[in-house]
């Protein structure tokens, strides 16, 4: 479980196939075999690592529902550590499995990405969401995707300074939202468009 608050913008090294290679310090302060790090909000294991980098293995599962595949060496990315029960919740509960990959629609600040209709239904103004693992809240909900609002720091310490319209992101909505949903559909039996009575998103996002 993460926050939505990233702890450094780390560097990929290398991405060939299933293999990622991350440059990065803070987050390695505590690694440990098999930890989990938070790459754009997607969440990957540590398979490997040294002074300076660590490398993870991405699924075909992870590599088809996400941007992760689109990365290239020199490209920065968002890291975070799981949260620990005794840390401050600063953003919002996020679980590193990516919903979708969205576009960029207008760049920060005034940042607009578009999402799937599948997903709008998550959205709600002044609610989270999470955008390249980074937790943030919707200013507008669009009949296409959303708006946020993306301060100078948050601009300046993520890649969302950088993205540019087009730019691929990765999109986790709210979990709390897709529960409630799944147990209302539970107590009335409604199956109507906008409506699911299957599991939401996915079900079960194997981590890299």
């Amino acid at each position: 479980m993460f926050t939505g608050i990233v702890e450094e913008l780390g560097r990929v090294e290398r991405s060939e196939g299933p293999d990622l290679v991350v440059a990065a310090s803070v987050v390695l302060e505590d690694v440990t075999m098999g930890a989990s790090i938070a790459v754009n909000g997607c969440c990957l294991t540590v398979v490997e690592w040294s002074d300076g980098w660590w490398r993870a293995e991405l699924s075909p599962e992870t590599l088809s529902r996400t941007s992760l595949g689109a990365l290239s060496p020199g490209d920065p990315v968002n890291l975070e550590r799981p949260v620990r029960l005794s840390d401050r919740l600063g953003g919002h509960l996020v679980q590193g499995h990516v919903d979708a990959v969205g576009r960029i629609v207008k760049p920060a600040p005034d940042l607009a990405v578009s999402v799937p209709d599948r997903l709008l239904r998550y959205l709600v103004e002044k609610g989270s969401v999470t955008i390249d693992g980074v937790s943030l809240t919707v200013v507008e909900v669009l009949a296409d995707g959303c708006t946020v609002a993306v301060i100078p720091h948050t601009m300046e310490v993520t890649t969302l300074g950088v993205r540019r319209e087009g730019d691929p992101v990765n999109l986790e909505v709210d979990v709390m939202a897709k529960y409630a949903e799944r147990l209302l559909v539970g107590y009335t039996g409604a199956s109507e468009p906008g409506q699911v009575d299957g599991p939401v998103g996915d079900e079960e996002t194997p981590r890299a």
